[in-house]
Order: structure tokens, then C-alpha cells, then sequence
């Protein structure tokens, strides 16, 4: 069973989360290295007022370590990548299209957990509410255990590794090909997801179990992006990296959603 979110004291969290906001994104902009765009800043800003007045600082922390943990691994090895031109654009500095191509699908799953705190759904019987909530909150954690798993992936197996494979045909490919996959990549990738998860869990987000479901469905969802990096999006221009990266969020919180269901289903 999953936990529930621990209730905010906060008289008023999103004014909170207004100020909190201003003062960490005022540092970053201030910072030597720069981790965002202007245009990124401004939306990162909105997206952590979103996350704090929703969920409070256990999902703040959560998104928080997704942004250090995931800028870091894509400086890894950056000058070599750079010059292999297969770095991320502005030297990982993300932009607009990069926050919320990263953090749409967990934003929709705060913000669902937001609306049943607020008591709008006064439609869905009550008993449903706390499986409702955990469930939003188990995705919301294997969201962002998704998207660091295929940053940390690809940014690893670009940097280190040794052997690049096609996923759909295991054919030896260049580092940075669209679809690829190494060993090096992938238990980084691995290593990543369990790392954000026992975050999740640390905060009372999610509970054990919820871990393993958070890091089973990063696994399914990085190798289906892998599948459509290497099918679908060397053939249509609109399937651009901040779209892939929405649907593998999705696809990770739609796995782990329905493993923690159909666990539940077995066990009970």
C-alpha cells in the first residue's frame, strides 16, 4: 500500500513557494555556470511554485534533486562531447522546452493531488481518495525517476560508453545515435531511477514498493524511448526531444501506475 502525503502546515504555501522560488532560481541566475536559460529560469520558477504549493517540500525535493543530479550528468564528459557534436544544446543550459519537456507529466500528477486536497471532486466516493492520491503521488515520483534515468543514460553512454547498440536491431552504432544503448548507459540509468526513488521514499512520498515500481517502470519507459528514438523520430521532424521526453515520462507513470494496481489486485 502507498503512503499518504504528509499534511502541510503551511498557512499559505504558495506564497511560500512564491519566495522560496525567487530567492534558489535568483542564485542560479547568479551562478558561474548557468543551469538555465532566462526564459528556462522564469518557468522553472513556475514550475517549482506549482510543485511546492501542491505537494510541499517533500515533492520540492524531489524535483530539486532531478534538476542538480540530471544538470550534472550532462556536463559529464561535456567537452568531448562537444566536439563529437552530440552535447545538448547551449552546453546543458535548459531552457523552456526542457522544463516542461521534462517535468510536464509530473506537474499534471501534483497538480491532480493538488485538486483532491482542495476537495473539488466532491464526486468520487471518499473511499477512493487515498488509492487516488497514492497512486498520483507513486506517479509523480516515478516521473521524474523516468526522466533521470534515460538524462543520466544517454548522457553516461555518450560519455563513457564503450559499445553503442540500435535497441531494434542490436546493430553497432555511433555514440549519440537516436535509439541507442550501451551497458555503461543503462546501469547508470538504472542507478539514477533507484537513486530518486529512495528520494521519493525518504520524503513519505512513496513507500518500498513503490520504489521498485518507480524503477521497473523507468526501465520500460527508457527502453520504449530508446524504441521510439530509433523508429519513430529519425522520420518525422515535429517528434522533437522535448515531445519523446513527455511521452516517456508518461510512460513511465502509466507503468507504474498499473504495476502498483495490479499488485494490489494480486495481493489483496
Amino acid at each position: 500500500m502507498l503512503l499518504m502525503l504528509p499534511l502541510i502546515d503551511s498557512a499559505n504555501p504558495w506564497l511560500l513557494g512564491v519566495g522560496l522560488n525567487a530567492i534558489l532560481l535568483g542564485l542560479v541566475w547568479i551562478a558561474p555556470k548557468k543551469l538555465l536559460t532566462p526564459s528556462g529560469i522564469f518557468h522553472a520558477w513556475l514550475l517549482g511554485v506549482l510543485i511546492w504549493g501542491t505537494l510541499g517540500w517533500p515533492g520540492y525535493l524531489v524535483v530539486a534533486f532531478y534538476f542538480l543530479v540530471g544538470s550534472g550528468v550532462t556536463r559529464i564528459g561535456l567537452a568531448q562531447k562537444e566536439a563529437a557534436g552530440i552535447a545538448e544544446k547551449r552546453s546543458g543550459a535548459r531552457g523552456p522546452e526542457n522544463v516542461w519537456g521534462s517535468a510536464l507529466t509530473a506537474a499534471l500528477c501534483a497538480l491532480g493531488v493538488g485538486v483532491i486536497n482542495s476537495g473539488l471532486l466532491k464526486a468520487i466516493p471518499q473511499s477512493l481518495v487515498p488509492s487516488l492520491q497514492s497512486l498520483l503521488l507513486l506517479g509523480y515520483v516515478a516521473s521524474f525517476s523516468t526522466k533521470l534515468s534515460d538524462t543520466s543514460a544517454s548522457e553516461v553512454g555518450k560519455a563513457y560508453g564503450k559499445s553503442t547498440f540500435l535497441i531494434t536491431t542490436l546493430q553497432p552504432v555511433p555514440r549519440g545515435t537516436e535509439g541507442a544503448v550501451s551497458l555503461e548507459g543503462t546501469l547508470a540509468g538504472v542507478v539514477a531511477s533507484i537513486a530518486i526513488a529512495f528520494v521519493g521514499w525518504g520524503v513519505g512520498l512513496i513507500d518500498l514498493l513503490g520504489v521498485v515500481w518507480c524503477v521497473l517502470a523507468a526501465l520500460i519507459a527508457t527502453n520504449v524511448e530508446s524504441v521510439i528514438g530509433a523508429t519513430l523520430q529519425t522520420k518525422y521532424t515535429w517528434l522533437t526531444n522535448e515531445l519523446v521526453n513527455v511521452l516517456n515520462t508518461l510512460i513511465g507513470v502509466i507503468a507504474a501506475m498499473l504495476i502498483a494496481w495490479l499488485w494490489t489486485s494480486v495481493v489483496t
